[in-house]
C-alpha cells in the first residue's frame, strides 16, 4: 500500500502540467509573440516524445528495472517546466517540449501496466482520478498566477518545484520498488519471455485497443487545449474564467474516476467505459449549443465525466484480454498510439480554427466519440479470456 501510494503520487505530478499549456496559451502566446496555433505545435513534440518512451518503455524497464525508469523519467519533466518558466522566445518551448515527452510517456505506460498486473480495477480508477487531481490543480493554480504580469512563469515555477519533490521521493523509494518486484517475481516462478511490440500487433484485438486510445486521448487532449480558446473566441468569455472552466472540465475527469473506483467493484468495466462514451456526445451536444453560455461550461464538465471510465478500464482489461505477459508492450503500444492521436487532432484542430473558427470543435469531438462507440463494442467479444 505504501508502494500504491507513491504511485498516486507520481500520477498527480503527471497531471499537473497536463492542462496548463492550454489554459495558459492565451496570455502565454501574447508575452511571447507566438500565434494561437504555435500550441499546437509545441503538444506535437511533448506527443512525439512520448510515442517513443512509450514504444520503448518495455526494454528500459527490462534493464534499469521500473523504479529508476520512473524517477528518472519526472526528473525529465522536471527540468522541462523550469525551462518554460525561464523561456524568452516560443521556439524554446518547442525545445523543452521533448524532454516533457520523454518523460511523461515513459511513467504513463509503466505505471499503468504496473497497476493492472498488481492491484484491482478499483485502485486502476482512483489512479487515473489522482491524475485528474493533478489536471484539475495545474489550470486552478494558473488561472491565480495569470492575473499577475507574465504571471504564467511563476506557475510553471511551482509546478516545477512539485516535481522536483517528486523526484527526492521516488529515488527514496528505489529499495520499495525493488522489494516489490522480488516478491512478485518469487510469486511467478515462470518467466515469460518479453514480447515485442511486432508480435503484439498480430494479436487480435490489439488494433482495435489501438484503435480506441487515439481517439480517447484525440479527445482528452482536443477538449483540455483548445476549451479555454473555445470559450474566449466563441463565447467572449475571459481568458481568467476561461481557464476556470478549464479546470473544471478536468474536475469532471478527477470526479468521475473517484466514482468509477468506488463502483468499480459493482460494475463490469465495459459498461462504464460504454457510459462514458454516451456521456461525452451528450456534452458535446451541450458545447455546440449557440443560446446560453452555459450549457456550453456544463458541457465541458459532461465530457470530463464521460471520459473518466474510457482510459483506466480499458488498461485495467488489457491483462485479462490478452495475457499478462503482453500486457506491458500492449500498454506500451497503447499509449503510442494515443499519442499519436495527440500529435495529430490538436494541431489539426489549430489549424482549423485559423482557417474557419473554433466552432468546428464540438463537431469534430462527436465524430471521435462516435469510433471510440463502436471500437469498444467490438472489443468486448475479447473480455473472455477462458479460450486464452
Amino acid at each position: 500500500m505504501l508502494l500504491l501510494f507513491i504511485i498516486y503520487i507520481a500520477f498527480i505530478s503527471l497531471g499537473l502540467p497536463d492542462a496548463v499549456l492550454g489554459s495558459s496559451w492565451p496570455v502565454m502566446s501574447k508575452d511571447l509573440n507566438a500565434s494561437t496555433e504555435f500550441a499546437g505545435g509545441i503538444s506535437l513534440i511533448i506527443s512525439a516524445g512520448t510515442v517513443l518512451s512509450s514504444l520503448y518503455v518495455t526494454k528500459a524497464i527490462n534493464f534499469f528495472g521500473i523504479g529508476k525508469v520512473v524517477a528518472i523519467s519526472v526528473l525529465l519533466t522536471a527540468i522541462a517546466l523550469l525551462g518554460f518558466s525561464l523561456s524568452n522566445v516560443a521556439l524554446a518551448l518547442a525545445f523543452l517540449a521533448i524532454p516533457l515527452g520523454l518523460g511523461a510517456g515513459a511513467v504513463d505506460a509503466a505505471l499503468n501496466n504496473f497497476v493492472a498486473l498488481h492491484y484491482k480495477a478499483k485502485h486502476m480508477n482512483y489512479l487515473h482520478s489522482f491524475w485528474g487531481v493533478g489536471a484539475t490543480a495545474g489550470p486552478l493554480l494558473m488561472a491565480n498566477y495569470l492575473t499577475l504580469k507574465e504571471g504564467w512563469r511563476d506557475g510553471y515555477v511551482t509546478i516545477a518545484v512539485v516535481q522536483f519533490s517528486l523526484v527526492i521521493l521516488l529515488f527514496l523509494s528505489l529499495p520499495l520498488w525493488k522489494k516489490f518486484v522480488v516478491k512478485s517475481a518469487e510469486r511467478n516462478s515462470t518467466s515469460v519471455a518479453v514480447v515485442s511490440n511486432a508480435t503484439a500487433l498480430k494479436i487480435q484485438g490489439v488494433p482495435l485497443q489501438m484503435a480506441v486510445f487515439f481517439c480517447y486521448c484525440s479527445i482528452e487532449m482536443s477538449t483540455g487545449l483548445w476549451a479555454a480558446s473555445y470559450l474566449t473566441t466563441q463565447r467572449d468569455v475571459l481568458a481568467a474564467d476561461a481557464a476556470f472552466w478549464a479546470a473544471m472540465y478536468y474536475l469532471g475527469i478527477t470526479v468521475g474516476r473517484f466514482a468509477c473506483g468506488v463502483i468499480a467493484e459493482k460494475i463490469t468495466e465495459e459498461a462504464l467505459i460504454r457510459a462514458g462514451v454516451f456521456i461525452i456526445l451528450l456534452g458535446c451536444i451541450l458545447l455546440a449549443m449557440p443560446f446560453y453560455d452555459g450549457l456550453a461550461k456544463i458541457g465541458l464538465i459532461l465530457i470530463g465525466l464521460g471520459c473518466a471510465p474510457i482510459f483506466p478500464n480499458t488498461l485495467q482489461m488489457t491483462p485479462k484480454r490478452f495475457g499478462s505477459a503482453a500486457s506491458q508492450t500492449i500498454i506500451g503500444l497503447s499509449m503510442a498510439s494515443a499519442y499519436i492521436g495527440i500529435m495529430i487532432v490538436p494541431p489539426l484542430l489549430g489549424g482549423a480554427a485559423k482557417v474557419f473558427t473554433f466552432a468546428s470543435l464540438p463537431m469534430i469531438l462527436v465524430l471521435l466519440s462516435v469510433v471510440i462507440l463502436v471500437t469498444t463494442e467490438r472489443l468486448r467479444r475479447y473480455s473472455n479470456t477462458s479460450s486464452r
